[in-house]
Order: structure tokens, then sequence, then C-alpha cells
């Protein structure tokens, strides 16, 4: 297969990505913040994300780590488009349900509310499983042993170190009410963890 798929992919995939986060950034922008836990790891933690987004922009735009490609085949070209796909699909519902309470990072911000219905009756994360489906998809329709894998990397490190965290600021924020929400979701995959 022509390497030519793949950069579509990519190219397509991150425009969707920025259509439908650039609208909760605005918003986002203009509520107040009540309380922040933006310290240096979070720092570092966006940071690697904002790298691991741009990386394989660079390889789609550039040419960049053209010594670490490898041949595109087409059953995990079919596969990582459905799992970009799945991923984007659950990444605009997640920022949909979330509203005004969506942050990039760890803050609550005025009227800040808990929120669990729609894709969050059922998940606790369900944006942490957007951008881990989304970023395997590209770690698949990437045909690059660099580029390919930097989004999920980056995604797999700020899932496992910024969940605890999230977690501790929302039942600090909303305490029982987040303890029983806790008791009834999971985290990722409904029914399972």
């Amino acid at each position: 297969m022509n390497s030519w798929f793949a950069k579509g992919a990519v190219l397509a995939g991150c425009a969707a990505m920025i259509a439908i986060r650039a609208p909760h950034g605005r918003r986002s922008r203009s509520v107040k913040v009540i309380s922040s836990r933006k310290g240096p790891l979070e720092v570092a933690l966006l940071t690697l994300a904002w790298l691991g987004f741009f990386i394989p922009l660079l390889w789609t735009l550039r040419g960049a780590f053209a010594f670490a490609e490898y041949p595109l085949h087409p059953v995990p070209y079919v596969a990582g488009v459905l799992g970009l796909a799945l991923g984007l699909w659950l990444f605009r519902r997640s920022h949909a349900d979330l509203g005004k309470n969506w942050s990039i990072t760890l803050q609550v911000r005025e009227g800040h509310t808990l929120v669990s219905e729609g894709i969050y009756r059922r998940i606790r994360h369900p944006m942490y499983l957007a951008l881990l489906l989304y970023s395997f998809g590209q770690a698949l329709v990437l045909p690059n042993w660099v580029a390919g894998p930097t989004y999920l990397v980056a995604m797999g490190l700020l899932f496992a170190l910024r969940v605890g965290p999230e977690e501790r600021m929302m039942l600090d924020e909303f305490g029982k009410d987040y303890e029983a929400y806790m008791a009834r979701t999971k985290r990722l995959v409904p029914g399972v963890w």
C-alpha cells in the first residue's frame, strides 16, 4: 500500500481532532477557574501530549523519521482507520457531554458540575479512552516505528500518571457524589475496568 493513504488518514484525523476540540477550548477559556492542580507533572504531561500529537504530523508533512519506515499493509491500515474513527466519535461525544465542565488541564471552573449522563453514565474517563483508541489507530495507520507509536506512548503515560490526581480532584470537589459515581462506573471499559 502507498504511504499516501497513511498520510491522508493522519491528516484527516488530526484535523478532525482540532475541529472537535477548538470550540470547547474557546468556551473553556471564558469560564473562570476556581481551583487548579496544574503542577510540574501536569505541565510535563501536557507537553508530552503535544509532542506526541505533532510528531506524526512532522512525518506526514515533512517526511521526518524516514529511516524508521516500513511497508504499509491493508489489514493494520483498516484496523487503524477504525480505531481513529471510533476514537474521534468518542472524543466528540465526551466533549459534548462535558460541555462547559471540560478543561485541558486539571481545573475546576465556575459552575462546575459532576457529569454522569451520556457517555459518562457508564465510563468515568471516556475522553482518555477516546485518546487511547485514536492513538492506537494512528500507530496502526502510520507505517513508521518512531512517528507511529509516539502519540500512543504519550497518551498511555498521560492516562497512567494523570487519572489518579484527576480522581482525587473530583473527590475533593464532589465528595460522596463522586464516590457513588466511582462505585457505579468503570474507568475505561464498561463493566470491566
